[in-house]
């Protein structure tokens, strides 16, 4: 059994229950990923420990007890090799996301992945394909911006070198790990009857989730870009070539300036001001989470079918739409001004109610 977590406050689910992510579910290879009370919750006994939900979580929102890929990243900077095996250092290849494998590619000589277990693995059948997407991705990204530098897949087949015997063992029980390792059996005896673990939302939860933040492996990605130093020639790819970021189009005509792509954005993407007289969008923020497409009820915001590369190198916000503004003559709250009503829209709303109990026509 493996014990895995979901902070719920940067689950794209948790930020709007319009998000149709289920990555978490779809990679599961032992189905103990489902969805409950729109949250992910987990079969513990049924999770073999593989990561590969932490690896496709487009916000870094799960994590097993056994891995955290930001200390894969670091320990692979001082490893010679640039190996990255089952046996040695990570759960399953499946558990690195594109982004951090693009960053070790781009600083390290070398990048190895060893597929050699993965005939016998029971797990490939769900997970090679993801683990070879990743790959493939990673090289054409590399290609593109003019990089000699590739992830190598190799049949290396290599043996586990950890010493596990109780010495070994016992050596790396620092403080860290017994809190974890308690942690870890807790959760072990609570739900080894076969109960779900899900998870519910508390004022604290909802309170994080209100502040944008980016996940770890778009900071390293950041970086990592900023040490190569930037190409001669920036390509134009097709946006579905390219799973971690986008570009967007808006059609103002019809968008209604609801406000609710902006405010859900989990990374700040998304922005406006305190007016809301704009929509502006950072391509290299973007996680491509979808949730901003999810909740648009007109359909006003797309992908884009492009990505110009150069957002890697020369980020740049770019205004999607624009928005006349008024202050509503009755609240003085502004409002997007169509040509018609003076009043804010609930303004509008109560008065129009309000004279129709009276018989009365509503103003305009």
């Amino acid at each position: 059994m493996s014990i895995i977590n979901l902070e719920p406050s940067i689950c794209v689910r948790l930020v709007s229950t319009f998000a149709s992510c289920t990555s978490c579910v779809d990679i599961c290879p032992t189905q103990a990923v489902s969805i409950v009370n729109n949250l992910p919750a987990f079969n513990l006994e049924a999770c073999v420990g593989c990561s590969g939900c932490v690896g496709v979580c487009p916000n870094e929102a799960l994590q097993t007890d056994n891995y955290s890929p930001v200390d894969l990243f670091f320990n692979m900077l001082d490893d010679e090799s640039g190996i990255i095996s089952c046996q040695k250092n990570i759960p399953c290849l499946s558990g690195l996301n594109v982004e951090y494998l693009y960053s070790m590619a781009l600083i390290k000589e070398q990048v190895v992945f060893d597929i050699g277990h993965c005939s016998t693995c029971e797990l490939a059948p769900k997970l090679l394909s993801q683990i070879e997407k990743n790959v493939e991705e990673v090289n054409f990204l590399l290609e593109a911006i003019q990089s000699n530098k590739r992830v190598e897949t190799k049949t290396l087949s290599i043996k586990n070198k950890e010493d596990d015997n109780r010495r070994g063992f016992l050596s790396k029980l620092n403080l860290e790990n017994i809190a974890k390792a308690k942690n870890s059996f807790d959760d072990a005896v609570e739900y080894s009857d076969g109960n779900i673990k899900s998870f519910e939302i508390d004022k604290v939860h909802i309170q994080k989730m209100k502040n944008k933040s980016l996940p770890n492996k778009r900071k390293l990605l950041f970086s990592a870009l900023k040490r190569i130093g930037k190409p001669d020639k920036l390509h134009v790819i097709e946006g579905e070539d390219i799973s971690f970021t986008s570009k967007k189009i808006m059609d103002e005509d019809k968008c209604t300036n609801c406000q609710m792509c902006y405010r859900i954005c989990p990374t700040g993407a998304l922005s406006s001001n305190h007016k809301s007289s704009f929509i502006d969008f950072d391509p290299f923020l973007c996680i491509k989470c979808h949730i901003c497409h999810d909740t648009c009820e007109p359909n006003a915001i797309t992908l884009s079918p492009t990505y110009n590369l150069k957002e890697f190198f020369e980020p740049e916000v770019v205004r999607l739409a624009s928005f006349n503004i008024k202050k509503c003559q009755d609240c003085g709250a502004y409002f997007t001004y169509t040509g018609k009503s003076k009043y804010c829209k609930n303004c509008h709303e109560e008065e129009r109610e309000a004279l129709e109990l009276w018989g009365m026509n509503g103003r305009e």
